[in-house]
C-alpha cells in the first residue's frame, strides 16, 4: 500500500512512490469494493462494464479514500479519471454540497469527456456537473454556475474569466481540486491562471489530486505550491506503449505522403482511424481531399467552433464517420475504445506526444495498430521516438507499384480540396467584412448626430 515519506525536505522534492502491478499478470482479481468503494458506485462501475480496477485505480483510490493528497503519474489511457472521480463522488455522498469539486484540464474535449464520466458514475445519485471552457457563450455558462453544480470541469483561462466577471460565483467552499494532465496545463502557459485560481480557493480542508504523464520541474513546483503531505502514486517508470499495440514506420518521400495515406486507408478498409496532422490548415485540407475520394473523413482542430468540434467527435464516437483527422487536440485524454489504427501523418515534434497519440488505440485490453510516416525531413525526430520507447520499430510493408496507381486520382482530389479551401477562405473573409459593416452601422446609429436626425425623421412621420 502507498505510504509517504516522513522526511519533509525529501517530501517536497520527491514524495515516496508506490508501484502498480503488472497489467498483464492476469491473476489480480481485485474489485472496486475491495478498494473501499461503496456499493452504489460499484454498481455504476459495473454498469459501465468496468470489471476490475486499472493499476492507477488500485493504487490511488485507497489512498484518496484515506483523505490524502495525491500526485499520480500514469501513462495515457490508464483510467486516471475514475481514479479521482470515484473518491470525490464517495466524499460527496457522505457530505453533500454544491461547488464541491473543481477539475482543471488543458483542453475542451478532455473537459467534456471527464464530465461524461462524472455524469455516468453519478447518474443514480443525481450528480450535476458543469463544463466551463472557451468557445461557449459566457452568459450560458454563468447560468449553469448559478445553479451551483456539484462538480465544475474547466480550462484555466475560462474559469478565471468567470471568477473575475460572473457575479455571485465563488469557489470559497471548494473541497476537492484536481489538476488533470498537469504537465500539459503548464506547457500551454496556464501557470499564471493556475496561480490565480490557487489564491481564491481554500487551502484548509481541501484535498488536491495532481495527475500528470511526466514529473517535470514545473509540475514539481506546482506540487509544492498546492499539495499538503502528498503521496506519490506511480504505475509506470518509463515511457512505454501497451503490449497489444503493433507499431510500424513507413519511410516515404514527403511529396508522396498523400498517396501513401490513401493506399493505407484502402489497405486497412473497414477499420476506424485517427490520422494526426501538424496544422489546422493541413487537417482541413486532408479531410476535404479524402472526402473527394469517397472516404467518410471528418476534421477536428483548434480553429473549428466548439459546436463543430463536439459534433465531429460525436460523429466519430457514434461510428458515423470512420476517419478522424486531428491535430494534437485529440492526442491526450480522449477515450474512444473502437479506434483500430492511429496514423502519424505528420511526425510529432515532441517525442513524448508520440506516446499520447498512439495511446488512442489499443485501449481497454483491445489490440491496435500505429503507423508513423517518416519523410527525409523527419529522420532525427523519428530516431528520438525510438530512443524514448526503447525499441526499433519494424517497417510497414507496401508495394510501391500499388501505391503509385492511385497517384492521378489523389492529385485530382487534391485540386478539388485546394479549390474548396479557397472558397471557404473567401466565405470567411466575406463574413468578417459583413460583420465589420454591421458593427459600423450600429456605431453610426448610436452617434449623437444620427440619433438627432432619426428623432426629427420620426417627428415628421
Amino acid at each position: 500500500m502507498a505510504t509517504s515519506s516522513e522526511d519533509e525536505d525529501r517530501l517536497e522534492n520527491e514524495p515516496k512512490t508506490t508501484q502498480g502491478n503488472d497489467p498483464d499478470d492476469g491473476e489480480d482479481k481485485t474489485t472496486f469494493k475491495e478498494l473501499g468503494v461503496v456499493d452504489v458506485l460499484c454498481e455504476a462501475c459495473e454498469a459501465l462494464k468496468w470489471r476490475t480496477p486499472s493499476k492507477i485505480q488500485k493504487e490511488a483510490i485507497p489512498v484518496a479514500l484515506q483523505g490524502r493528497d495525491i500526485i499520480g503519474l500514469a501513462e495515457t489511457g490508464s483510467g486516471k479519471t475514475a481514479a479521482f472521480a470515484l473518491p470525490i463522488l464517495q466524499a460527496l455522498l457522505e457530505n453533500p454540497a454544491r461547488l464541491f469539486a473543481l477539475i482543471l484540464t488543458p483542453t475542451r474535449e478532455l473537459a467534456f469527456q471527464i464530465s461524461e464520466q462524472f455524469e455516468a458514475l453519478g447518474s443514480t445519485i443525481g450528480i450535476k456537473s458543469a463544463v466551463i471552457v472557451g468557445g461557449i457563450d459566457m452568459m450560458t455558462q454563468a447560468m449553469m454556475l448559478a445553479k451551483k453544480p456539484h462538480v465544475v470541469i474547466a480550462t484555466p483561462g475560462r474559469l478565471i474569466d468567470h471568477l473575475e466577471n460572473t457575479k455571485g460565483f465563488t469557489l470559497k467552499n471548494l473541497r476537492y481540486l484536481v489538476m488533470d494532465e498537469a504537465d500539459r496545463i503548464l506547457n500551454m502557459d496556464f501557470e499564471e491562471e493556475v496561480d490565480k485560481i490557487l489564491k481564491v480557493i481554500p487551502r484548509e480542508n481541501r484535498r488536491t489530486y495532481l495527475y500528470s504523464a511526466t514529473m517535470t520541474k514545473k509540475v514539481a513546483k506546482l506540487q509544492r505550491a498546492s499539495l499538503t503531505d502528498p503521496v506519490r502514486v506511480e504505475v509506470s517508470t518509463k515511457y512505454q506503449t501497451v503490449d497489444k499495440l503493433q507499431q510500424y514506420y513507413l519511410f516515404i518521400p514527403a511529396k508522396y505522403k498523400e498517396v501513401h495515406l490513401v493506399h493505407l486507408l484502402q489497405d486497412l478498409a473497414g477499420q476506424s482511424f485517427i490520422v494526426f496532422c501538424a496544422t489546422c490548415n493541413g487537417t482541413q485540407k486532408l479531410a476535404l481531399m479524402l472526402r473527394n475520394l469517397g472516404f467518410t473523413a471528418i476534421p477536428l482542430h483548434g480553429q473549428m467552433s466548439q459546436a463543430k468540434r463536439l459534433g465531429a467527435l460525436q460523429k466519430f464516437k457514434a461510428q458515423a464517420r470512420n476517419i478522424l483527422l486531428a491535430t494534437d487536440v485529440a492526442a491526450r485524454g480522449l477515450d474512444i475504445p473502437h479506434v483500430d489504427v492511429v496514423i502519424n501523418y505528420d511526425i510529432p515534434t515532441h517525442s513524448k506526444d508520440y506516446i499520447h497519440r498512439v495511446g488512442r488505440t489499443a485501449r481497454a485490453g483491445r489490440s491496435g495498430k500505429a503507423v508513423t510516416f517518416v519523410s527525409q525531413y523527419d529522420v532525427e525526430l523519428y530516431q528520438r521516438i525510438e530512443h524514448l520507447i526503447g525499441k526499433q520499430l519494424p517497417k510497414y510493408d507496401v508495394l510501391e507499384r500499388e501505391v503509385l496507381v492511385l497517384e492521378e486520382r489523389v492529385q485530382e482530389a487534391q485540386r478539388f480540396a485546394r479549390q474548396e479551401m479557397r472558397e471557404l477562405d473567401d466565405k470567411r473573409k466575406d463574413s468578417k467584412k459583413k460583420k465589420r459593416a454591421d458593427d459600423d452601422d450600429r456605431d453610426a446609429e448610436n452617434a449623437p448626430g444620427m440619433k438627432n436626425r432619426m428623432k426629427k425623421s420620426k417627428h415628421r412621420e
